[in-house]
């Protein structure tokens, strides 16, 4: 449901817009670390130490299920001492995977499905968070309506990285409209609220963001609006990764990896209000579209959406052959991924909670 243009909020439009240039400047400065066991802080727990790569910066809600199974205790019930270790971007989160920097990285489908189908790098999925995309296209009412792909022919789209699942995302809605996806033109920009003045002054046609920074966007400019490409793409979803000879190596780590981030999506679900979600989250956190009530809200009822694929009855995490398989035959179509790939053969239920896993 669209943000009103003016949400009420327990901070005034001015601080809340100070808050978020902080939070912007701050991330600019140089990526986070955070390391916590339990609602530890400081981590340093007695569990098994693990570092998670994520190609997401900490300041946002996308990460909210691994921000919450660190805050709320989740992986430490389990076992564990996570380390949530930023890195730029999904083909470096890749490369550090392969490296053995850290046993588990989540990127997109897309990523993965392109990466293995044309170089046959031993990545495989072994959870799917999200049932549709994540992302948003971001534009002004006055300039475009991106709702429309043709509207793109001839412009710029803003994405974060170049070739990236965002870029691909872009060709893919053009594609799924029979066009040529060659005719938008990409450029590089920044993901933050901020980057909106350009798509303002007509420089953009519109940029691909996170959920919860669209929903900034939307609270701060009545010209403001947002598109979701999971409308027409299929295969953007949000996967968990492992490499093949991590599926033998780290078989534990990962199933307890696997249980910690299952018992904070089922929190979260069970959460209607989410009043408790974001007390823990905000006990250890704090960042703009976390601390404001009603954005942080309608984020994460989306994502809610998203997880549970709309009906919360359904197993989390459980990758889905049929709509995996999809999804590859949609890249492969818009010429995105090399075809000829076994796409069953890229995932593995089995480091799921038997509860999940069993339920297929």
């Amino acid at each position: 449901m669209p943000l009103d243009p003016h949400p009420p909020s327990t901070l005034s439009r001015r601080s809340f817009l100070a808050r978020a240039a902080a939070t912007v400047a701050a991330a600019a400065a140089g990526p986070t670390l955070i390391t916590a066991c339990g609602s530890d802080a400081g981590g340093g727990g007695d569990g098994e130490k693990v570092t998670f790569l994520s190609y997401l910066p900490l300041e946002t809600l996308s990460l909210a299920p691994e921000l919450l199974a660190v805050a709320g205790g989740h992986f430490a019930d389990h076992g564990l001492d996570v380390t949530l270790q930023p890195v730029k971007g999904s083909p470096q989160a890749m490369q550090t995977l392969l490296a053995g920097s850290g046993p588990i990285t989540r990127i997109g489908q897309i990523d993965v499905m392109t990466a293995v189908a044309k170089s046959k790098q031993p990545l495989v999925n072994i959870g799917t968070l999200t049932r549709g995309s994540s992302l948003r296209f971001v534009y002004s009412k006055n300039n475009v309506d991106l709702a429309n792909p043709r509207s793109l022919l001839g412009q710029t789209m803003g994405v974060p990285s170049e070739g990236g699942t965002s870029d691909k995302v872009v060709s893919l809605v053009l594609a799924n409209a029979g066009l040529d996806p060659k005719q938008v033109k990409r450029q590089v920009v920044g993901l933050t609220p901020g980057t909106f003045n350009l798509v303002q002054q007509g420089r953009l046609a519109g940029y691909v963001v996170s959920i919860d920074t669209a929903n900034v966007v939307l609270s701060q400019h009545e010209d403001a609006g947002v598109y979701d490409p999971g409308t027409v793409v299929k295969s953007d979803s949000q996967v968990y990764v492992a490499t093949r000879d991590g599926l033998t190596k780290n078989k534990e780590v990962l199933r307890s990896f696997m249980a910690g981030v299952r018992d904070a999506l089922a929190a979260m679900v069970a959460d209607e209000s989410f009043d408790k979600t974001l007390e823990t989250l905000r006990g250890q956190y704090s960042f703009a579209s976390l601390d404001d009530d009603e954005i942080a809200h309608a984020s994460l009822t989306t994502m809610r959406d998203l997880w549970t694929g709309g009906d919360p009855a359904k197993p989390l995490l459980v990758t889905d052959g049929a709509a995996w398989g999809a999804g590859y035959d949609e890249l492969v179509a818009a010429e995105v991924a090399e075809p000829g790939g076994d796409a069953k053969s890229w995932f593995d239920n089995s480091m799921l909670p038997k509860s999940e896993a069993g339920a297929q």
